[in-house]
């Protein structure tokens, strides 16, 4: 993946998280993968890789919610706007597109996890790279072992 300088900003709905970027990779993508649709509470999530030097969090910290052991996902603890999709053995961390200032700026290009796409989303025009398997090679076994997502109906009580 390339890297592209760039300057940008963005953070949650309320304001009280806020961050600047002065790179971006070359990565901009939605994933469909069930995970990424209940952390977005949608039917996929946008994400763009930023390198880890090139971030800085400009007005508080994102809380973490770790959804497995290897991977965490940020919001904001105020608003509950979704932030970032982290897995901390990579080099990069992947932002909410739609947190930034200018969104659009950060077109998707490719999609993943199309294991989980909705068949009405089948036709649309950007190029699908794969499932979640096929892309995330040797973590999906890790993470879905180690799930810590509500599942897809009511419990009782949680943690189960």
């Amino acid at each position: 993946m390339d890297r592209i300088k760039t300057e940008a900003s963005g953070g949650c709905q309320c304001g009280a998280v806020r961050y600047h970027v002065t790179a971006v990779l070359d990565s901009s993508h939605i994933c469909h993968c069930r995970m990424c649709q209940k952390a977005a509470g949608n039917f996929f999530i946008a994400l763009i890789g930023v390198p880890r030097d090139a971030i800085t969090w400009t007005r508080g910290e994102p809380a973490a919610f770790n959804s497995s052991d290897k991977a965490a996902r940020g919001f904001c603890r105020d608003c509950g706007t979704p932030l970032f999709y982290d897995y901390p053995e990579s080099r990069h961390i992947n932002l909410t597109t739609g947190s930034f200032d200018e969104p659009a700026r950060f077109a998707p290009k490719m999609q993943f996890g199309v294991e989980g796409r909705l068949p009405v989303f089948a036709g649309l025009p950007i190029k699908a790279e794969g499932t979640t398997e096929e892309t995330m090679s040797g973590l999906v076994g890790a993470i879905r072992a180690s799930n810590h997502q509500h599942p897809d109906h009511d419990t009782d009580v949680w943690p189960e």
